[in-house]
């Protein structure tokens, strides 16, 4: 299913653009391209007076898992947004402890002091960081829009889950260019 409509209240959710992650190689877009959507959404979203929301994560939610931690020090400059995505000082910056940027943070509630009804959701890594944010967002009862061409994963089968399987259910999907269009 393609994007239908935007609420006259929709905010631009991007998450994790940050030079840490956005170093790593992700498919089925290069981050690059990610990054670019992204701020071609923000712009376009600016323009409108819509909310813009960068999201970064700096920690690591507590607890055993099997999978191995990331090993070694983070770069001082991990956790920065990249300067292509031209913050503003008008924007909403999020930092986040785990994958979704609604749980121990103020997102929700930056939200709906706009009166935010719908998220349109960007950023990498698609299974991780964008698919637990669509999830809340849905669970707290925002109408869901993820830009499937600006988001990317590490692993082509988990980011193809995703949107196939997951997103859906979730809300709607459409390209940047068919949400530019819906902006007018």
């Amino acid at each position: 299913m393609s994007v239908t409509t935007l609420d006259p209240k929709t905010a631009l959710v991007v998450v994790d653009l940050q030079q840490g992650i956005v170093s790593r190689p992700t498919v089925p877009h290069p981050a690059v391209e990610v990054v670019a959507r992204s701020a071609e959404l923000a712009a376009a979203f600016r323009a409108k007076g819509l909310p813009v929301v960068f999201v970064r994560v700096t920690g690591g939610a507590p607890g055993r898992t099997e999978a191995p931690a990331r090993g070694g020090r983070p770069a001082a400059d991990w956790a920065d947004l990249v300067p292509e995505l031209g913050v503003q000082d008008s924007d909403i910056v999020v930092t986040k402890q785990q994958w979704g940027a609604f749980y121990g943070t103020d997102l929700d509630l930056q939200l709906r002091r706009r009166g935010v009804t719908q998220v349109v959701v960007t950023g990498v890594a698609t299974s991780i960081g964008v698919e637990s944010t669509a999830r809340a967002a849905h669970e707290h009862g925002y109408h869901v829009t993820v830009a499937v061409d600006a988001v990317a994963d590490l692993d082509e089968g988990t980011h193809r889950n995703s949107v196939e399987k997951i997103f859906p259910r979730l809300g709607e999907t459409g390209t940047t260019e068919e949400i530019m269009k819906l902006l007018g």
